[in-house]
């Protein structure tokens, strides 16, 4: 009859399993929990709008519902700033409008003029309680009901700056260069340009945006193939692995000797070309140091040690060729291995978009979370006058100001708003509430990440761990795998990636320090800074390379985290030679796929776009910019390439550390068999004894 089924003896990811780090799964439980709580009381006390809508001087928001002044006018409502006159005093307010205003035109000029629609139309620049258009001017502006004058403006960002332009070289406002600042002084419209000067540069960026939102409004269903196309060409160069897998790789390694072999000949060339020529048998020594280096090109000893380190260069490549053409072979053989692996579970090509919505997820929670925080304070008041005051400067409540003794020392004094803030606890642990927030965004995106991980390498390990595959594999692999990594599996991700969470904090409080010390002269402190950076940026690396393999472990036995990151780590260490191979030759093999998909693609939008290929010339949509679709669609093209080959890579490396552990842990006989592929046995010259072939 048949052979039984093989049964190992330690637990596969198709076996049953215990919970591990259970005390991190209730530590990730709990903090998820806080941080819940932490975004209801941001929320709760948050306002959003602080950040969107700009105020008036008394904190209020420019064309809101329920607010005092709400005005119900056409358009949306801009903030516009009284312009007193420049430079300006301690008491600058801003009214709400319905439009900012186009023409100058003081108050006293207003009141004064014949024509009563020159005062009905200066009123709608008052604040909202300005009603007595019979009150005398010097009252009006002492009680800062209006500004003192106006001048033509133009809304952006929902507030009214002054429409500078530029005629021939001379800086004018209104087609007029100079203007009344209402206290019967001409000022030059030169001052108004230090209050506006990123205005044309904001107006400028918003006009470039709308173009570029008409090339993607027309351009939008082309980009979608274009993506499809990369979609389709990096699934297709995926699949031809299993074919030219080995193929690709000696044609680059021969290549490579051939271009060292060109190098070393025309370096030759050179050398012997400069023979007896003057000055050419000066030596480096000589010469010194030049900060033209075209003169080090006209010395035979420039050439010579060209060719010298060329020729050694070439032998060390042979030579590793020669020694490591087996490891070479191997790693082939695990790429046309991982190839099929992929062709078996073809939803794993998939679940990246699963792991990128739980990253959108978190990144949405993170922004709005911290969006909240940033604007759970209150609006503060504080004292503003014109003259001197010993009260200027001080909190105050507009409620109660009128009645206060500050009006009575200080006539001109006023009670406006000042900004936004608070004297609370809660206010004053905001810090920490964003501390937390930020904490939290990168222990779960890092969770997010391992469960990815772990997920694909538990339906990769099942494909390995199969001993007639595909027979021997799970229903459903990819299911199965994701169903066991949250289920016994939660905590050694938390474990994971908090460690990796507490490294990038660490490193973002070193890039915030760095960013508050640019300033300083303190030499040794930057030094120490730089150092520090340095030392996390390779710690982190170094982490998620342990946690990768770490996790590819826990998929395959069940361990705790600490137990799977010390095995893989001493196997790698054991077959250091292999990985470094293996490591070389897919980071070739996934430069040449991505290149190849992203070159071929960007070129073809290229075209397409540019109106070049005269077949589908008339197809192509009209554009402001071309470079907007083209380059939209070659950053796509590399995101869903780069996405294709982050599982092909993981497929990769769970197969490898598989294939260490068959190694090791088996010698083929009929109790110990090997799980590896036909063609990784007949490479190895290995073969299973009493039992059939895979």
């Amino acid at each position: 009859g048949t052979p039984q089924k093989y049964d190992p003896t330690f637990k596969g990811p198709i076996y049953d399993r215990g919970c591990t780090d259970v005390v991190c799964c209730i530590l990730l439980v709990l903090a998820i929990a806080g941080y819940v709580v932490v975004g209801i009381v941001a929320w709760t006390h948050g306002d959003p709008r602080k950040v969107i809508y700009p105020t008036d001087s008394r904190g209020q928001f420019c064309g809101q519902q329920g607010t005092a002044n709400k005005w119900v006018l056409p358009g949306a409502p801009l903030c516009s700033r009284s312009t007193s006159p420049p430079p300006p005093p301690l008491l600058v307010s801003q009214i709400c409008v319905s439009k900012c205003p186009d023409r100058y035109l003081t108050y006293l000029g207003a009141y004064s003029s014949r024509t009563p629609a020159d005062l009905q139309y200066y009123r709608q620049f008052c604040v909202p309680e300005f009603g007595d258009l019979s009150k005398p001017p010097i009252e009006v502006l002492k009680d800062k009901e209006c500004p003192a004058m106006i001048i033509p403006s133009t809304p952006l960002a929902r507030r009214c700056l002054p429409a500078i332009q530029a005629k021939k070289g001379v800086i004018m406002v209104g087609n007029e260069t100079t203007y009344d600042d209402g206290q019967g002084r001409r000022r030059n419209v030169t001052e108004l340009l230090e209050g506006a000067r990123n205005a044309n540069v904001v107006l400028e960026m918003r006009q470039l945006a709308m173009k570029i939102f008409e090339d993607y409004t027309v351009s939008w269903y082309w980009i979608i193939i274009g993506l499809v196309i990369a979609m389709v060409a990096s699934l297709i160069f995926i699949v031809l692995l299993r074919y030219l897998a080995g193929i690709m790789v000696w044609v680059m390694i021969v290549l490579v000797i051939l271009v060292l072999g060109y190098g070393i000949f025309h370096c030759y060339l050179e050398y012997a070309k400069l023979k007896g020529e003057a000055g050419s048998d000066v030596s480096l020594k000589d010469l010194g140091f030049q900060t033209d280096l075209r003169v080090y090109l006209h010395l035979r000893q420039t050439w010579l040690a060209f060719m010298i380190i060329l020729c050694v260069v070439e032998v060390v490549v042979i030579l590793l060729l020669i020694f490591l053409r087996k490891r070479i072979l191997i790693a082939i053989a695990l790429i046309k291995e991982a190839s099929r692996a992929v062709g078996h579970i073809m939803m794993s090509l998939l679940f990246p978009l699963c792991t990128f919505f739980l990253l959108c997820l978190c990144i949405a929670y993170w922004a709005s979370t911290a969006v909240f925080l940033s604007t759970s304070n209150e609006a503060v008041y504080k004292v503003f006058n014109e003259t001197a005051c010993q009260f200027s400067g001080q909190t105050c409540k507009p409620e109660t100001f009128n009645t206060s003794n500050v009006t009575k020392l200080c006539p001109d004094a006023q009670c406006l708003f000042a900004f936004y803030g608070g004297e609370t606890a809660y206010h004053k642990y905001l810090i920490v509430l964003q501390f937390f927030n930020v904490f939290m965004f990168f222990w779960l995106a890092n969770f997010v990440i391992a469960l990815g991980q772990v997920t694909l390498a538990g339906a990769f390990a099942s494909y390995y761990w199969a001993f007639k595959k595909p027979d021997d594999m799970p229903a459903f692999p990819l299911f199965s795998a994701f169903g066991r990594a949250l289920r016994y599996h939660t905590g050694s991700l938390a474990f994971g990636s908090l460690i990796l969470a507490i490294i990038q904090v660490i490193r973002v409080i070193l890039e915030y320090l760095d960013h508050r010390l640019k300033a300083a002269d303190n030499k040794f402190a930057k030094f120490l800074l730089s150092c520090l950076k340095c030392c996390f940026w390779c710690l982190e690396k170094f982490i998620k390379f342990l946690n990768r393999n770490a996790y590819i472990m826990i998929a395959v036995y069940g361990t705790n985290f600490c137990t799977s990151a010390r095995n893989a780590f001493s196997l790698l260490m054991r077959n250091i030679i292999r990985v470094a191979v293996l490591d070389k030759v897919t980071d070739f093999l996934f430069f040449l796929g991505k290149l190849l998909i992203v070159g071929s693609v960007g070129i073809l939008a290229f075209f397409f776009f540019t109106q070049r290929i005269k077949l589908v010339q008339d197809t192509a949509p009209p554009l402001n910019y071309y470079w907007v679709p083209i380059l939209t669609v070659i950053v796509g093209s590399y995101l869903i390439a780069h996405g294709f080959f982050s599982v092909y890579g993981m497929c990769v490396d769970t197969l490898f550390l598989c294939f260490l552990e068959d190694l090791e842990r088996n010698d083929g006989s009929a109790e110990k068999p090997y799980f590896m592929s036909p063609d990784l046995k007949k490479l190895l010259k290995k073969t299973n004894k009493g039992q059939p072939e895979a």
